[in-house]
């Protein structure tokens, strides 16, 4: 057994030091690539050896214990690294990108009032009916793309149905939401052209969020028809005391973040979730028999393991403002550095074996804490209830069709966009009728 803090002599860390040593930039190049490719390995190795590894160009953190710690404390560790882009292409201060501050504690308020948890059994049903209708339409195929037909559409239609947010037209959605969150979350060495596009994006957005706006509100005024139920409809029908700095402008830049905080996230989880649900014969008949259950809860579980294993959202990014000390009073006390970049491992503390029982084990009684799908502390998920009725219902629906199955590369393969963003992902469906596979 090696020493505490001393790497295995073959291991990552000490491949990462030796390239470092000859080459800074290699050895980066060299821990950038296990990020992406071999997550779960390069993880449970820092777990046991460097669980606060500290580079030139970032620190990553991967104990459960110091990533809520880091996630918890937003004056120290800030949501900084995304705050300019996210405002160039919102053209005003956002609510997702503020820490401790005024717009943070009163609009993240407000827009969790919007998103009412009452809200789950409308909105669950609306996206089990717009997936039922896809999975209709593609069973005489035996084929469905499942990002374009099914794990894009559905959010789409329910931020349309739902948020109040249809836009032009669902391709123009998904342009924008996908530029602005490349540009936010996968723009870390500022391509220029990816920043560019990103603030294209958002000032169309704008300007259609102005113009809805513009018309919801004579729409209401008229009289001529009930207001409809929607969140966009909520918003606007609120009154709140402008003395504090709301009006039409805060208005529509937060309802512009339910679709930025929403497409991209829930389409990214339901590819990876079922490619491991699917991907394990005893884990694929035990969902799928949950899924004909009529207690759709009885369903879920299986839906926040599959992701345990294989997150969407593997690490989450902040500043350290100030000097700060974590797994203090350990043998692994580590100091991160002022103005550094740090990197919660949300994915690894999700299989810390001193936090999470038996993780290497599919166990759907796992209590929702070690759970951190939706983030933690002050930035956890605002719409987090109508996100999660969204892809647990839309893989329900799924996992209940006949003949389900993965494909075989090339056709089944998922296809990306710059290796995080899912494009395509073509799924075996049986003719209806047919028994399950």
């Amino acid at each position: 057994m090696n020493p505490i803090g001393q790497p295995p002599p073959d291991g990552y860390l000490a491949r990462y030091e030796a390239a470092a040593a000859r080459d800074p930039m290699a050895g980066l190049g060299l821990l950038a690539g296990w990020l992406r490719a071999e997550w779960r390995p390069l993880f449970a190795e820092l777990r046991a050896h460097r669980p606060v590894l500290v580079t030139p160009a970032f620190t990553v953190v991967t104990r459960f214990a110091d990533v809520t710690e880091m996630l918890s404390r937003e004056q120290i560790f800030t949501v900084g690294a995304y705050t300019p882009r996210l405002e160039a292409a919102l053209g005003g201060p956002v609510m997702l990108s503020r820490d401790a501050t005024a717009i943070n504690w009163r609009e993240k308020g407000l827009m969790q009032v919007m998103l009412a948890p009452e809200d789950v059994p409308r909105v669950r049903d609306l996206a089990g009916k717009i997936a039922d209708e896809a999975l209709d339409a593609a069973a005489p195929r035996g084929r469905i793309e499942a990002v374009g037909e099914l794990f894009r559409h559905v959010p789409l239609r329910v931020c349309a149905e739902y948020f109040g947010f249809p836009g032009p037209d669902a391709r123009t959605m998904s342009r924008w939401s996908r530029a602005v969150i490349t540009d936010v979350t996968a723009n870390l060495a500022g391509d220029p052209a990816l920043r560019a596009a990103s603030v294209r994006a958002g000032e169309e957005m704008m300007a259609y969020l102005r113009a809805l706006l513009a018309d919801r509100r004579a729409a209401l005024a008229s009289g001529q028809d009930p207001p409809p139920q929607d969140v966009f409809g909520r918003l606007l029908r609120t009154a709140l005391p402008a003395e504090l700095g709301f009006d039409d402008e805060r208005l529509v830049i937060n309802a512009a973040t339910l679709l930025l905080g929403f497409l991209e996230n829930a389409a990214g989880s339901m590819v990876h979730l079922v490619g491991q649900i699917l991907g394990s014969p005893r884990v694929r008949a035990e969902a799928a028999a949950a899924a004909g259950d009529p207690d759709p809860d009885r369903f879920d579980a299986h839906v926040w393991e599959a992701l345990r294993f294989d997150p969407f959202l593997k690490l989450i990014a902040r500043v350290c403002e100030r000097e700060h000390v974590l797994a203090a009073g350990t043998p692994h006390e580590t100091t991160v550095p002022a103005g550094s970049l740090v990197l919660a491992a949300v994915a690894s503390a999700m299989f810390d074996e001193g936090a999470v029982t038996e993780p290497a084990t599919f166990r759907l009684d796992r209590p929702d804490h070690v759970r951190l799908h939706f983030g933690h502390g002050p930035h956890a998920c605002v719409g987090a209830h109508p996100g999660a009725a969204v892809v647990c219902e839309v893989t329900r629906r799924l996992l209940r069709r006949p003949g389900l199955r993965l494909l075989p590369p090339p056709e089944g393969a998922v296809v990306r966009d710059r290796d995080v963003f899912p494009d395509r992902f073509v799924l075996g469906l049986g003719a209806p009728g047919e028994k399950g596979m």
